[in-house]
């Protein structure tokens, strides 16, 4: 399994609860830029994957070092998988993230509904 994890939003913030356990769990990896729309969803943010979208999500890949375990605990507090409301608010995927020694595959949290209604927020530049 991965063990490459794209953080950023709430999972950052090392005084958030599922924060602080990923911390405790892993190793900070790189910086890393994932080529998305960010939505406010009040209180976190949600990432959109879009390849044209005008600029980056800037986040942090976090090197986990029991994937299945702490992507179980991750999961239940994105409201991600089978035991969740469904649709789904977010589900995990596999895909690439930009880093200064290149392209990564890794895990990240995307959100999962309708965008329409929600306000953008600003991205980071291409040029970064």
């Amino acid at each position: 399994m991965n063990d490459l994890l794209f953080v950023y939003g709430t999972l950052l913030d090392d005084k958030n609860k599922y924060g602080a356990y990923l911390i405790d769990h892993s190793k900070y990896f790189a910086k890393a830029s994932l080529s998305a729309r960010l939505f406010d969803l009040g209180d976190y943010p949600g990432a959109v994957i879009d390849a044209d979208a005008p600029g980056k999500i800037q986040g942090v890949l976090r090197k986990i070092d029991d994937p299945e375990t702490v992507l179980g605990v991750l999961d239940i507090y994105e409201g991600f998988g089978i035991d969740q409301p469904q649709p789904n608010e977010f589900v995990r995927i596999l895909t690439e993230v930009e880093t200064v020694q290149g392209s990564v595959l890794c895990w990240v949290y995307v959100y999962n509904l309708p965008v329409a209604h929600l306000r953008p927020l600003v991205a980071q530049s291409n040029a970064d």
